[in-house]
């Protein structure tokens, strides 16, 4: 049975919404939407065409404190700023029941850009991050699956300064973003 998130539908913050609602880092969240410059005009082309498609929905998961939302939401709300696809993001801690349906090897991750048609049948899902940065995680977590061991804490340090290292200088890893989300996109 298809994921149907019809509920949510409507019930999230539209992107303006959640930047003004934001109480932590929303100088860095706005830098980084501010920051946004599309990669080739091609990419810009084909989210500006989406207006032609009534049959999408957005809904992102995500909260003001998540490093990788701070990162990541920006580059998606731009990607879909002029596209007519209506994006909400609804707040991770009243959406547990949405979250727990998207889960990232096994763990609450976000954020979570989920597609679905206008009866909220899920098409698509992107995230928590690009699919190079998250391989960081994804290997961390394999190699380590006991969080009670004592060099638990210090071995995530280091990942997540790989998956900095990996993000890169700048804000080069949003045409990544783009090609993901356009990719993920032309796939429904």
């Amino acid at each position: 049975m298809s994921t149907n998130l019809a509920n949510k539908l409507r019930t999230g913050l539209k992107p303006q919404q959640f930047i003004d609602s934001m109480e932590k880092n929303q100088e860095q969240f706005v830098a980084y939407y501010n920051g946004f410059e599309w990669d080739n005009e091609e990419d810009k082309e084909y989210f500006d065409s989406l207006n032609n498609r009534d049959d999408l929905r957005c809904l992102i998961v995500a909260a003001d404190w998540c490093g990788d939302v701070v990162r990541n939401v920006p580059v998606v709300f731009k990607a879909l700023e002029n596209s007519g696809i209506p994006t909400e993001v609804l707040i991770i801690e009243q959406n547990y029941d949405v979250i727990d349906q998207f889960l990232t090897g096994g763990g609450r991750a976000i954020p979570i850009v989920i597609f679905t048609d206008t009866g909220g049948f899920v098409l698509g899902q992107w995230g928590p991050r690009p699919k190079h940065v998250q391989a960081v995680m994804n290997q961390f977590k394999k190699e380590n699956l006991d969080r009670e061991a004592a060099d638990y804490n210090e071995k995530i340090q280091v990942a997540r300064a790989e998956m900095g290292r990996q993000y890169g200088e700048g804000n080069g890893y949003h045409a990544v973003i783009v090609k993901e989300l356009r990719e993920l996109i032309e796939s429904f």
